[in-house]
């Protein structure tokens, strides 16, 4: 089941699609990637829906790639004695650690944490933003606030500090249990959550033990600040705008969005846009104009893959979801303006000989006649350097590794192939060719290049490339030793 796109697409599942058809259906309309949010359902729940896509994914015979994102620590007020209480601008509100029910003048903060890395000017936002307070003066257990922006707060309403780096552990008690349980369940990828600095994904990377790959979530400004140092010891990044927008002013969000998915495509590494993309099509069976420029820019772009949350997880049309963010897909890379684009954004060649091979891949397959581009790869390094090259021809990624073939499901323009260990380039020449006509890549009279690494089974020693016939006698003949 080929795709008529490079950009992949990663659909949540949840309560509106939770059994075999529904995710059999998302699959064909186009989901490269299930999304299990570990704030949402059980654990029985999440084990019996891994088990529906390890069924789908050996029913169709392709990989397919399962995301676990974790929910990461939670901060919130407390509780009113009223439930609810109405902030007025210009007036004076109170956190502190006191249990007691509040009141118009006072809450319950009970994160003793944020209270110690708070100053004078710093700014609390509660319910995503809609209420805004300015802090006064503060202490070991108190903030004096003033209201700059009014409403209404109610019980236990989420709290954000933007201002500041927040002395709290990305893995809460509960992210701890979950990573455990899906890493044994056998999950293809990790998104962590409330990522502020690089330690946090260093210690996430000692929990995961190489279970799967690690994806952090770009959510907070200090994440932003810290992103090059992020990135470099991240597997891949999800942009996560709905929660960047809540701490930041909304238009800083695009010229982040920008710069971060140029910096993951330099990196050879994966990048999701995240959020609210099709958010209308929770209720609606068509989206609006605007969230279809909104997916269209994350795909001019170059980013790897674009996500569903509730659309496709608790909404009334996830098919329908999937199926139009595919068709903006396919509309936007046949538009010329998107090749301009992608290859003006190319970065200069990487130095190195693995770096050499790639460019020079994609550079032969689009000066000749050539159907794809085939990479026998372990670690998928090599496929995610092809990746990087942005090439007008399809990747084909071969790996005898289920777990990389399957995380390859995220990275752009890569169709994953299960293949054996092989021990010399003629049969991995004749297994690329194989594998581009069976694929209907190719056929009998179409050239393609394959690239490897000799000696086979070393990860990261691609050194070799070559332009070759489909026609499996042809290969043979060609090179009869």
């Amino acid at each position: 089941m080929r795709r008529l796109r490079n950009v992949k697409i990663v659909a949540t599942l949840g309560p509106a699609s939770s059994d075999y058809e529904m995710i059999r259906a998302l699959f064909e309309a186009g989901a490269d990637v299930f999304r299990l949010n570990m704030s949402h359902g059980s654990h029985d729940e999440i084990r019996e829906r891994h088990q529906i896509i390890r069924q789908i994914e050996n029913d169709v015979g392709r990989p397919v790639a399962i995301l676990a994102d974790l929910q990461g620590p939670k901060l919130r007020c407390g509780v009113f004695a009223g439930d609810s209480e109405e902030l007025v601008e210009g007036e004076r509100f109170r956190f502190d650690l006191d249990p007691t029910e509040g009141d118009s003048t006072r809450v319950c903060l009970p994160h003793g944490e944020i209270f110690e890395a708070l100053e004078p000017g710093s700014t609390i936002l509660v319910n995503d933003g809609k209420i805004r307070l300015r802090v006064e003066s503060c202490g070991a257990d108190f903030a004096e606030c003033t209201v700059m922006t009014g409403g209404t707060i109610s019980n236990r309403k989420g709290v954000n500090v933007p201002d500041v780096v927040l002395p709290v552990a990305a893995l809460s008690d509960k992210d701890r249990k979950d990573l455990e349980f899906v890493c044994d369940l056998g999950v293809d990828w990790l998104a962590l959550s409330f990522v502020q600095r690089p330690e946090d994904v260093e210690q996430a990377r000692d929990l995961v033990r190489g279970r799967a790959a690690v994806l952090s979530k770009i959510e907070k400004p200090a994440a932003v600040k810290a992103f090059d140092a992020i990135l470099a010891v991240s597997d891949g990044i999800m942009v996560a705008r709905g929660d960047l927008g809540v701490e930041l002013p909304v238009q800083n969000v695009p010229p982040i969005q920008k710069r971060l998915v140029g910096a993951c495509r330099n990196a050879a590494k994966p990048v999701i846009v995240a959020t609210q993309m099709l958010e209308s099509m929770i209720e609606s069976p068509v989206p609006t104009r605007a969230e279809v420029s909104d997916v269209a820019t994350a795909i001019y772009e170059g980013a790897d893959a674009v996500m569903l949350s509730a659309e496709s997880a608790a909404g009334d049309y996830p098919v329908e979801a999937v199926t139009t963010m595919n068709a903006v897909a396919v509309e936007i890379e046949t538009d010329p303006t998107y090749r301009d684009m992608i290859e003006a954004s190319r970065g200069v060649p990487r130095p190195g000989v693995a770096g050499g091979i790639v460019s020079a891949a994609r550079e032969i397959a689009e000066t000749a006649d050539i159907k794809a581009i085939c990479c026998f790869t372990h670690s998928g390094t090599t496929a995610e350097l092809v990746a990087r090259e942005r090439p007008r021809v399809p990747i084909l990624a071969l790996t005898p590794f289920a777990a990389v073939g399957r995380r390859l499901c995220l990275t752009w323009g890569i169709n994953c192939f299960f293949a054996g260990d092989v021990e010399r380039f003629k049969m991995a020449v004749v297994a690329a060719a194989r594998a581009a006509r069976e694929g209907g890549f190719a056929d009998e009279s179409d050239q393609i290049v394959v690239t490897a690494g000799i000696p086979f089974n070393v990860p990261g020693s691609t050194n070799i490339l070559r332009v070759a016939p489909c026609e499996e006698r042809l290969i043979f003949r060609a090179d009869p030793e």
